[in-house]
């Protein structure tokens, strides 16, 4: 038995005068309760309980050494009682990961109006495309595109990221813009390296039918904001998210082609180190996020 438990046992057999008692109320077998007791007696080499007929009570040193036990049992009180008051106020610091352009465009002003409303709360909110070990980096919380992998991790649902095929005006003035699927493979294109299959740009009808289309051109790289500067430049055919491309497209910057055909949908989720005892500031911070991310997003 631990020294914690031995504690409260020795407490419950001094308040209620009986091993039986104390043994029902922790759960223990009254054997091992006196087994225990005769344990401390002899390791402080000192009578700490009388027992006779009329019951069980306790010897001057016992009263002493009981005194101590309730101290301690107060303490281990104290101490459990802060445990669950941090875990359940929304406080302290919140480690937040996200990609470089999500988190800039999208999850920035987020994170700020969640500050405003939990005053109590510190935001280390960090920016990095690639796959991050939320564990060995401390994380708390992570914002992720994509169906998830198996793992250990907790995740919860946020919605939708759907993406969207521009060009802008002035390349569309010396270039027929596509009808279909297939005519976007005669376009230079912009490819963004990260998702979206690459050099594969996925397209579907409303029939259902998937095109897989091969596309090239004079720009491949991971940055998704250089991807629309150079679209709104003219240089080609871009896929982007539609909260990358809203603002532009506002601005006629740049123009959607092909609507009535589908680009493949990005599921996003917040992924948190472990699924059990979450704690209180990230259950809250994801219920806010999931408050924000209803139908068009992109566009609030």
């Amino acid at each position: 038995m631990d020294r914690i438990t031995g504690v409260q046992l020795f407490i419950r057999i001094v308040e209620t005068g009986s091993f039986s008692k104390a043994s029902v109320d922790l759960g223990v077998t009254q054997p091992t309760a006196t087994k225990h007791v005769a344990a401390v007696e002899a390791r402080l080499g000192a009578r700490l309980l009388n027992r006779n007929t009329r019951g069980v009570s306790a010897t001057e040193i016992g009263a002493l050494y009981y005194e101590k036990c309730k101290t301690i049992q107060r303490e281990l009180e104290e101490a459990d009682n802060l445990a669950s008051l941090l875990q359940s106020r929304v406080s302290g610091q919140l480690r937040i990961s996200t990609s470089v352009a999500f988190g800039r465009r999208v999850l920035t002003p987020l994170v700020l109006a969640f500050m405003r409303k939990h005053a109590d709360i510190s935001i280390d909110l960090s920016f990095d495309d690639r796959y991050v070990n939320l564990v060995e980096q401390g994380a708390d919380v992570a914002i992720r595109m994509g169906k998830l992998a198996d793992s250990s991790l907790g995740a919860s649902y946020l919605g939708t990221n759907p993406w969207v095929l521009v060009a802008s005006p002035v390349y569309l003035k010396g270039h027929a813009a596509p009808k279909l699927p297939s005519e976007v493979a005669k376009h230079p294109c912009l490819v963004y390296s990260s998702v979206q299959g690459d050099e594969r740009w996925q397209f579907t009808g409303e029939a259902g039918r998937e095109e897989s289309v091969p596309v090239r051109g004079p720009l491949r790289t991971n940055n998704l904001s250089v991807v629309l500067e150079a679209a709104q430049d003219g240089m080609g055919l871009a896929i982007l998210p539609w909260y990358v491309a809203y603002a532009a497209v506002q601005a006629r910057r740049i123009v959607p082609l092909l609507s009535e055909f589908a680009l493949p949908v990005q599921e996003m989720h917040a992924v948190f180190p472990s699924p059990k005892l979450v704690p209180s500031k990230v259950t809250t911070f994801i219920s806010f996020l999931q408050e924000r991310f209803t139908a068009q997003w992109w566009k609030t």
